[in-house]
């Protein structure tokens, strides 16, 4: 479903992604944690071309870009949905036009079939009660699910999250993180960065431990938290235990 061969990623003279192979299988979810600097964010960002390789080779679902080619970009992009921490909805639209929106513009949906699609993916994240309400007057937690409908929407591949709630209040993280928890349960694939280490040995097939730019370690959730090999990642998981 996803391969990084040889992935390395340097701005200006400094690199912060220095060679990383890393295969990801249809239905697996994979979670990257580590150290704010570590990498993370950029390595998956480069997974939808958001940012591009120094060097290296990315697939998703069989394609691949080049850094030279913007078609090539998007057709890559097209594959993944991906959510921001900062939701990035539009704020004059509707929950639902927002949802609806990539249906029209991108997918070319007749209005009437969009709105439906749009309808029941809101009531997938438990959010069609709030259908006609503009971005300000959601909650940051009912604003994310909106934004992973949105991703939904465009019937992606993979869904790739970046610390989907590291701007919500505590008491609003457990909606968002049942809804990708649920996404899990029905196979999708996807690639998580998170700080939120209770619902990743949860959610997780797979974690993986950036540490410089590089993966300290990679295994199944009871191997890494329970039992690390190296002393980064014991500092980092006690580093977690004493915040």
């Amino acid at each position: 479903m996803i391969e990084l061969k040889n992935i390395k990623k340097s701005f200006n003279d400094k690199v912060v992604i220095n060679g990383i192979d890393l295969t990801v299988d249809q239905g697996e979810v994979v979670t990257f944690i580590g150290r704010s600097g570590s990498g993370k964010t950029t390595l998956l960002r480069m997974i939808n071309a958001l940012e591009l390789p120094t060097e290296g080779v990315v697939y998703v679902n069989g394609e691949t870009y080049s850094n030279k080619d913007k078609k090539s970009q998007i057709k890559v992009r097209k594959q993944s949905g991906m959510v921001f921490q900062s939701y990035n909805l539009f704020p004059h639209k509707t929950a639902l036009e927002n949802v609806m929106e990539g249906l029209i513009t991108v997918k070319k949906v007749k209005k009437t079939e969009a709105e439906q699609q749009a309808l029941a993916l809101l009531e997938k994240v438990d959010l069609t009660a709030v259908k006609d309400q503009r971005p300000s007057a959601l909650s940051g937690g009912q604003q994310q699910r909106v934004a992973i409908a949105r991703a939904l929407a465009m019937n992606p591949k993979v869904m790739l999250f970046d610390e989907p709630t590291s701007a919500l209040d505590p008491e609003l993280v457990n909606d968002v993180l049942r809804v990708i928890k649920d996404l899990a349960n029905e196979g999708m694939t996807m690639i998580i960065v998170t700080h939120e280490m209770h619902f990743a040995k949860v959610v997780s097939n797979k974690i993986v431990f950036l540490h410089d730019g590089v993966i300290g370690e990679s295994g199944a959730p009871e191997q890494i938290f329970n039992h690390p090999q190296t002393a980064e990642l014991q500092r980092f998981l006690n580093m977690i235990r004493e915040v």
